[in-house]
């Protein structure tokens, strides 16, 4: 980092860690949730653990203390694009039911459409 990013010196550590929980939490919810909180979780719980873990992903992204602007947008474009499957991988295999889980999946779609253009113009 230059002298003059405004960013704080210890932004990457806490990125890459935010990063690695969610993959975990995102891979294997039911562990980081027992070691977490000292208890297993269950259904919902589960679901609700892996949607944080990819938020962190995300986070993790946007935080990463290089190339900002682009880099938050691929943070956003992240989060909506997992999130959007995510959703609908459990409304496909039978997992879900509720009657917002296909708005809201099919919700994430259009934003990383777009996220992608606007990308793709900044790095021009």
């Amino acid at each position: 980092m230059s002298q003059h990013d405004p960013r704080p010196q210890g932004l990457g550590v806490a990125a890459v860690f935010e990063v690695l929980t969610g993959v975990a939490l995102l891979l294997v919810p039911t562990i980081v949730v027992r070691l977490l909180l000292g208890s297993t979780p269950g259904g919902e719980a589960v679901v609700i653990a892996r949607v944080g873990g990819i938020s962190l992903i995300a986070l993790g992204i946007a935080c990463w203390p290089v190339g900002a602007g682009s880099l938050n947008l691929l943070g956003m474009l992240t989060y909506t694009a997992l999130v959007g499957v995510f959703l609908a991988s459990l409304g496909l295999r039978g997992q879900a039911k509720g009657v917002l889980l296909w708005p809201a999946g099919l919700r994430q779609r259009p934003s990383g459409i777009g996220g992608r253009t606007s990308l793709r113009r900044r790095s021009a």
